[in-house]
């Protein structure tokens, strides 16, 4: 978009210059004079009107924290709160250490809204760290007038949403990082024991019992194709990681994250609570119900969620309600759907979707708590299983020969 220099008196006869994007001239001076500036000169600026947008595409790949976010957006409401004008608080925020990238995306915003654009405007064109939910609710915002309230709100859904993210993470790691301990200790005791007692019992003339003769003929082969199973791990991982991108595979992963025995449930916990949240959060900030839904689709993060919100979304734009399509899906629990019902029935939609969002994160705190709990004893069992059944076998031919001594 081209970019226009200006010279120009403000109301109190005070000459400034500066810079204005617009697609055209005519637009140029519709911007300024709307900022109640007497326009004295206006002309193209020789520089490229690409410059801001390729900014934008170059940070477009740079991710930022969720935690910068949420001290972002509550910083933002209280300053705005306060009085302070939208170009002096994202100047302060910007000025204040953090995310590198972050603060150069500020500047870019702050550039971008002192050359006439809206912040939501400004803000849309870094998708990688505004996402299509921030810039929706920034919009709702700035078109009723409650900037403050709204950023607010999305201060509190991020910070419920990084707790969310960070129960998840925790509940995955755990389990990941003991059985990966389980699993190296097993495999140093078959590659470096066990070869120690297989030299020992070469010697004895006779033949080793039937446990041992397959934990050394196991020792064996990973001791001759370790390797070879790790580059096959290797490029399974890649070609897993390839398919998953697809769109079968992403529908083939997500529908079986859904339905795994232990994780499954917690999962779906998960979903739940992210789509109540931020339905909630959008419908009570006056989004529009189907920009809402089309929002809340596209931040599910599986795409089998994306699904059902979509018909969803088809059935709201017929005229039907929420609650049957979701019923239908199989996926929402009859818990959420009734209530959604009710909610849609009484005009008390959003009261609804808060209970249901506040409810499903005191579920999902208390799944991880038993998963940890179940996770404990099963790897406990795996140690004692597989290790004590290493070491039994290994000493069964000294068990055996002492017998024969005996006799």
């Amino acid at each position: 978009m081209p970019k226009y220099l200006y010279v120009a008196k403000e109301k109190e006869g005070q000459t400034v210059r500066g810079e204005v994007e617009a697609p055209d001239k005519a637009r140029a001076l519709v911007i300024l004079r709307e900022k109640d500036l007497l326009v004295l000169k206006l002309e193209e600026s020789k520089k490229s009107g690409r410059s801001l947008f390729s900014s934008a595409k170059a940070m477009e790949k740079s991710k930022v924290p969720l935690e910068e976010l949420v001290i972002f957006a509550r910083q933002m409401a209280t300053m705005t709160g306060a009085g302070v004008t939208i170009l002096e608080s994202i100047s302060t925020l910007a000025s204040q250490g953090g995310n590198q990238t972050f603060k150069n995306v500020l500047l870019k915003v702050h550039e971008a809204v002192n050359t006439g654009s809206s912040l939501s405007e400004a803000m849309e064109r870094y998708k990688s760290v505004f996402s299509s939910y921030f810039v929706s609710m920034i919009k709702a915002g700035e078109s009723s007038g409650m900037l403050d309230d709204v950023l607010d709100r999305v201060a509190l859904h991020l910070e419920k949403t990084n707790t969310l993210q960070k129960k998840v993470k925790s509940a995955m790691i755990y389990p990941t990082v003991v059985i990966a301990m389980a699993i190296l200790v097993t495999l140093v005791m078959m590659i470096k024991v066990v070869p120690v007692f297989e030299d020992m019992f070469a010697g004895f003339g006779a033949a080793l019992p039937g446990p041992t003769q397959f934990l050394i003929n196991t020792s064996d082969f990973l001791q001759k194709n370790l390797l070879l199973m790790i580059a096959g791990m290797f490029v399974s991982g890649v070609v897993g990681k390839a398919y998953v991108k697809t769109s079968g595979g992403r529908v083939a992963v997500d529908r079986i994250k859904l339905r795994l025995p232990i994780f499954g449930p917690l999962f779906t916990k998960v979903a739940i609570a992210k789509f109540t949240r931020t339905l909630g959060t959008l419908v009570k900030s006056g989004v529009p119900i189907l920009a809402s839904l089309d929002i809340v689709a596209k931040t599910s993060g599986n795409v089998v969620i994306e699904k059902v919100v979509n018909d969803v979304k088809v059935s709201v734009g017929e005229g039907e309600g929420i609650a049957g399509t979701m019923e239908k899906s199989g996926i929402f629990p009859p818990l959420v759907t009734r209530m959604i019902s009710v909610g849609e029935k009484s005009g008390e939609l959003e009261a609804m979707l808060r209970k249901i969002a506040d409810f499903y994160d005191e579920q999902v705190d208390v799944a991880v708590d038993g998963l940890t709990s179940l996770i404990e004893p099963l790897v406990i069992a795996f140690l004692g299983i597989v290790i004590g059944g290493i070491v039994i076998s290994m000493f069964l031919p000294v068990f055996k020969m002492g017998t024969l001594i005996s006799l």
